[in-house]
C-alpha cells in the first residue's frame, strides 16, 4: 500500500512518501524537489510540471497555471475576476456559471474545466511518486487550504479520481504543518497545553492556525485566513512599479505582450528574493519587448513602502485567530512561520511586534505540508506503524440544515416558512455525525447550507437532499430519523434516512435484555415523541432534544466526542404487550450545486486516459527519432576514425552518403513521422552498420579472450606435468586424456589464429570471441572433474573406536538385549555375557587406548 502526501500549491507542488526510516520528499525528472503547477497544451501532446514550465515562455496562451485559484469558484467571484487579469490564458463563463479554460490541443480549440486540469497535474505527481517508489500509487493524503469550501473540496476529490488516486483524507495545510511539527516532539507536556501559532504565507494566500499540543496529540484551537494575501501580491507590486517605469523610460507597454508580462513577473519574483537578503537590488532584462533591453533598481525601503497596503492586512488573520482560540498573546508559547511568501523581512517584523516574540523557522518552509500529509497517510494506513499521535481537527465553517416549515400534503397548511437548525457549528470536530428527527406525511426536502457567508464569497446553499418516497402505515405523520455526516474531508452530506414506526406485538418479554440484537431492533418511545405536534398551522417540527444529540461514531480511527445520545435500548422491566419499533430505510436523492456528476467524472477519466496515451506515444516517438539521429552522428564519426580499417573504402563512402541522406530526411520530410517509420529507418541503417561494428568488436576483444583460453590450457597442462603429491592419486591414463584435450585445443587455436591473421580487418572474421569462450568452457568441463578428483579414504580401521553418540550407544544395547538368548545358544565362541553391557565395554576401550 502506497503512503504518499501531496501538497499542490498555487505555484508549485511537492510529493512526500513514507519509507521505513521516515518521510522523504521525492525528486522529479529534473532532480528537483518542487514541481511547477503548470499544464501546457501543445499541437501533439501535453507538457506537465517541469516540462510545462519550460514551454510556458514559448506558448503562454496554452500554459495553464494557478488552478488552485480556479477550482470550485463561480466565474462571477470578485477574487476570481481579479486573478484572471494576470493570467495569460483565456477563461470564460461556462453554462453552469463556473469557469471554462480555453486552449489549443492537437491543433483544435478545446475547453477544459479547472477540475480536469488539476486532475492532469495530479497524474503527473502520481507518476513522480510511482517512479520513486517503483510501485503503484493509489492511496494518498492531499493538503488543501483551510478556506476551501465544500464545493472546492469535492472538486479536489474529483480531480484525484480523474488521476486514478484515492485520497484517504483531505487535510488542512496548517494542520499538516502542525502534525509534522508535533509528532517528532518528545518533550510535549502531559497536562499543560503547549500553544503554537502557525503562520503560513504561501504564493497566493495567508493562513493562521493556533494548535494546542499535549503528549501524543494536537488539537486545532482556531483557524483564520486571507485568501488573497501571498507572495505573488508582493511580486505584483514590483511588476506594476517597473511596468509603469519602463513605459515612461523605454516607451514600451508590457501589458500588450503576454510573453513580456511573464518575463517581467519572473524577474520581479527573483528581485523580491534578493531584497529579502539585501537592502537594494538591480533588475536587468535583455530584449524584454520590441528588442529593447531594460534596467531598473529599487531599495528595500521603497519596496516596503509600495507594499504597505498588503502589509497592513497581515494583522487581521492574526487577531481573528487569537480571538477564536480565546487566548491572548502571552498564552502563545511559540510562533512558527512557513510558506514560500514568508521570507519578506517586513512580514517577520510585523509578526514579531504582534506576538512579542521572534518567529521561529525550525521547519522547511516549502515541504512541511507535504511531509505532514504523508504522516497522516501513514497514520491511516494499516501497513505502517507510526508513533501514537492523535489529530483533533476542527471545521472552519458553520453548517445548518433548512427545510420548509409547512407540509405541502396537509389540507390546512398555512404559508410556507423556512426553518433551519445549526448542525455543525464553527470549530466542530472532524469527523462528526449528527442525528435529527422529522415528522412528515410524505416526501420532503432538506437543504444543507452555510450558516454565515459573509467571509466566504460563495453561494450559501451547498446541496439539497430529497427524502422519499415513503408512506406511513398510520394516518398520522411518520417519524423520520435523518443522519448527517461531516466526513474526514470536511464535506457535509446527508448520509441516510430511516422511517421509524411503532407496532404493538403480543410477545413474552423476559426481564433480562437479550443482548445487542434487542438494541438494534427496538427503540424506546419517548413520551413527547409518541404523537406529532398538534399545532393548528400544520408546520412540521423537529425535536429539539434530538436535533442536537450526537451519535458516537468512530471513523478511520478518530473517535467522535460529544454528548451521549438518548438511549434506545429496551428496558429490562417491560410488560406485554410491547411496542416494537420497525425501521425502514428511505431513499435519499442528492443534488450538489456546482459539483461534477458521476457521468461527467467518468468521461473525464476516459479523456485523461486518452491524453496520457497520446503523451506516451509522442514521448516514445521522440525517443526513436533521437535514436536515429544519434546513430547517424555516432556512426559517421566512427567510420572516419576507429571503424576506418574495418570497412572497404567504397562501402564506407556509400554508407556515409546514406547517413547524410537520413540526416537530411530527419530535418525535412522526416521531422514529423510516426514511431514505426523511425524504427524502420534505424533498422535499415543497422543492417549495414552492424557487420562493421561486429568486425571492430571482434578485433578488440579477440586478444584478451585468446589469452584466457591459453591460460586455461597451460594451467591444466602444468597441473598434469607437476610432481605435486596432491595429484598422485590420479591415474596416468586420466592425466593423458587431459594432455590430449589441451593439445587438441591448442592446435585448434593455432590453426584458426593463422587463418584470421591472414585476413584483412574488413573481412568477416573466422575466429570469433564466442567460439573461443566456448572452447575454454569445454576444456574446463572435461578437465576439471579429472584434476579435482578427491583422494580415496584410507581403509585401515583405527585402533581406538570412534566416540559414539547416544543413539549409537543405545542401539547396540537394545540389539544386544534382544539377541542375548540367540547368541548364547548358537555360538559357543561368543563374547561372555558381561561384554553385552556397552558402558563397561566403552570404559575398557578407553582405558586400553590411554595405556
Amino acid at each position: 500500500m502506497s503512503v504518499v502526501g501531496f501538497d499542490f500549491g498555487n505555484e508549485s507542488c511537492i510529493v512526500a512518501v513514507a519509507r521505513q526510516r521516515g518521510i522523504d520528499v521525492v525528486l522529479n525528472d529534473e532532480s528537483k524537489r518542487e514541481t511547477p503547477a503548470v499544464v501546457c497544451f501543445g499541437d501533439k501532446q501535453r507538457f506537465i510540471g517541469t516540462a510545462g514550465a519550460a514551454t510556458t515562455m514559448m506558448n503562454p496562451k496554452n500554459s495553464i497555471s494557478q488552478m488552485k485559484r480556479l477550482i470550485g469558484r463561480k466565474f462571477s467571484d470578485p477574487e476570481l475576476q481579479q486573478d484572471l487579469k494576470s493570467l495569460p490564458f483565456l477563461v470564460t463563463e461556462g453554462p453552469d456559471g463556473y469557469p471554462l479554460i480555453h486552449s489549443r490541443y492537437l491543433g483544435e480549440a478545446r475547453t477544459f474545466t479547472p477540475t480536469q486540469v488539476l486532475g492532469m497535474m495530479f497524474s503527473n505527481l502520481k507518476e513522480i511518486a510511482q517512479k520513486n517508489l517503483n510501485a503503484a500509487v493509489v492511496d494518498c493524503c492531499i493538503g488543501i487550504p483551510v478556506y476551501f469550501t465544500d464545493l472546492q473540496r469535492r472538486a479536489v476529490l474529483d480531480a484525484a479520481t480523474i488521476a486514478g488516486l484515492h485520497p484517504l483524507r483531505l487535510l488542512h495545510e496548517t494542520t499538516a504543518t502542525a502534525l509534522a511539527y508535533g509528532i517528532y516532539k518528545t518533550d510535549l507536556p502531559e497536562n499543560d497545553q503547549l500553544n503554537v501559532a502557525f503562520v503560513d504565507i504561501g504564493h497566493a494566500s495567508m493562513q493562521v492556525c493556533i494548535a494546542g499540543f499535549k503528549k501524543g496529540q494536537l488539537k486545532v484551537l482556531a483557524h483564520s485566513y486571507d485568501r488573497s494575501l501571498g507572495g505573488r501580491d508582493f511580486d505584483e507590486v514590483l511588476f506594476h512599479h517597473f511596468a509603469a517605469k519602463f513605459k515612461e523610460e523605454y516607451k514600451i507597454d508590457v501589458f500588450q505582450n503576454a510573453r513580456a508580462c511573464l518575463r517581467l513577473r519572473a524577474a520581479c519574483e527573483k528581485l523580491k528574493k534578493v531584497l529579502s537578503a539585501n537592502p537594494e537590488a538591480p533588475l536587468n532584462i535583455e530584449c524584454l519587448m520590441d528588442e529593447k533591453d531594460v534596467r531598473g533598481f529599487i531599495k528595500r525601503d521603497e519596496f516596503e513602502q509600495l507594499s504597505l497596503p498588503i502589509l497592513e492586512r497581515v494583522k487581521g488573520p492574526l487577531e481573528k485567530a487569537l480571538a477564536e482560540a480565546g487566548l491572548d498573546v502571552d498564552n502563545i508559547h511559540m510562533v512558527e512561520v512557513v510558506g514560500s511568501g514568508s521570507r519578506v523581512p517586513a512580514v517577520n517584523k510585523i509578526l514579531t511586534e504582534f506576538f512579542k516574540k521572534e518567529p521561529r523557522r525550525t521547519m522547511n518552509a516549502s515541504e512541511c505540508v507535504a511531509r505532514g500529509c504523508a504522516l497522516q497517510c501513514a497514520i491511516l494506513s494499516p501497513t505502517f506503524k507510526v508513533r501514537e499521535f492523535q489529530v483533533n481537527e476542527s471545521f472552519p465553517f458553520s453548517i445548518s440544515l433548512s427545510w420548509k416549515g409547512s407540509d405541502p400534503d396537509a389540507q390546512d397548511s398555512g404559508a410556507d416558512t423556512k426553518q433551519s437548525a445549526l448542525v455543525f457549528p464553527k470549530g466542530n470536530p472532524i469527523p462528526s455525525v449528527k442525528a435529527l428527527t422529522f415528522y412528515r406525511l410524505g416526501t420532503f426536502s432538506v437543504d444543507v447550507q452555510y450558516d454565515d457567508v459573509s467571509g466566504l464569497q460563495a453561494p450559501a446553499k451547498i446541496s439539497t437532499y430529497t427524502i422519499g418516497p415513503f408512506q406511513s402505515s398510520k394516518s398520522e405523520k411518520a417519524k423520520v430519523k435523518v443522519k448527517v455526516r461531516l466526513n474526514l474531508h470536511g464535506i457535509v452530506s446527508l448520509e441516510s434516512a430511516t422511517l421509524l414506526e411503532e407496532e404493538e406485538v403480543e410477545i413474552l418479554v423476559s426481564k433480562e435484555p437479550s443482548g445487542e440484537n434487542t438494541k438494534m431492533e427496538t427503540d424506546k418511545a419517548l413520551p413527547d415523541a409518541a404523537a406529532p405536534p398538534t399545532s393548528n398551522d400544520g408546520d412540521v417540527n423537529m425535536q429539539d432534544d434530538k436535533a442536537t444529540a450526537d451519535e458516537p461514531v468512530a471513523e478511520n480511527g478518530f473517535p467522535e466526542t460529544g454528548d451521549k445520545p438518548v438511549q434506545m435500548d429496551t428496558d429490562t422491566k417491560v410488560e406485554a404487550p410491547k411496542k416494537k419499533v420497525k425501521k425502514t430505510n428511505i431513499p435519499v436523492t442528492e443534488v450538489v450545486y456546482g459539483a461534477m456528476l458521476l457521468v461527467d467524472v467518468q468521461k473525464a477519466v476516459e479523456k485523461e486516459f486518452e491524453m496520457a496515451l497520446q503523451d506516451r506515444v509522442m514521448e516514445e516517438t521522440k525517443d526513436k527519432k533521437n535514436a536515429v539521429e544519434a546513430y547517424v552522428y555516432d556512426m559517421r564519426n566512427k567510420l572516419n576514425e576507429k571503424y576506418q580499417e574495418f570497412v572497404v573504402a567504397q562501402e564506407r563512402e556509400e554508407f556515409i552518403a546514406k547517413l547524410q541522406g537520413v540526416e537530411d530526411w530527419l530535418y525535412e520530410d522526416g521531422e514529423d513521422e510516426t514511431k514505426g517509420v523511425y524504427v524502420a529507418k534505424l533498422e535499415e541503417l543497422k543492417k549495414q552498420g552492424d557487420p562493421i561494428e561486429q568486425r571492430y568488436k571482434e578485433h578488440t576483444e579477440r586478444g584478451s579472450v585468446v589469452d584466457q583460453l591459453l591460460y586455461c590450457i597451460n594451467s591444466y597442462r602444468e597441473a598434469v606435468m607437476s610432481n605435486d603429491p596432491k595429484f598422485d592419486h590420479i591415474d596416468i591414463s586420466e592425466k593423458e586424456k587431459v594432455l590430449i584435450e589441451c593439445v587438441e585445443a591448442e592446435n585448434w587455436l593455432r590453426e584458426k589464429k593463422q587463418q584470421q591473421d591472414s585476413l584483412p580487418k574488413y573481412s568477416t572474421p573466422v575466429l570469433l570471441s564466442a567460439d573461443i569462450r566456448n572452447k575454454a568452457e569445454a576444456i574446463d568441463r572435461f578437465c576439471k572433474p579429472i584434476m579435482t578428483k578427491p583422494k580415496p579414504k584410507p581403509t585401515k580401521a583405527p585402533a581406538t573406536p570412534p566416540p559414539q553418540s547416544d543413539e549409537q550407544q543405545q542401539q547396540p544395547q537394545e540389539n544386544a538385549n534382544d539377541s542375548t538368548d540367540e547368541n548364547a545358544g548358537n555360538n559357543g565362541n561368543q563374547v561372555p555375557t558381561e561384554s553385552a553391557e556397552p558402558m563397561e565395554t566403552d570404559n575398557k576401550s578407553d582405558n586400553t587406548g590411554s595405556s
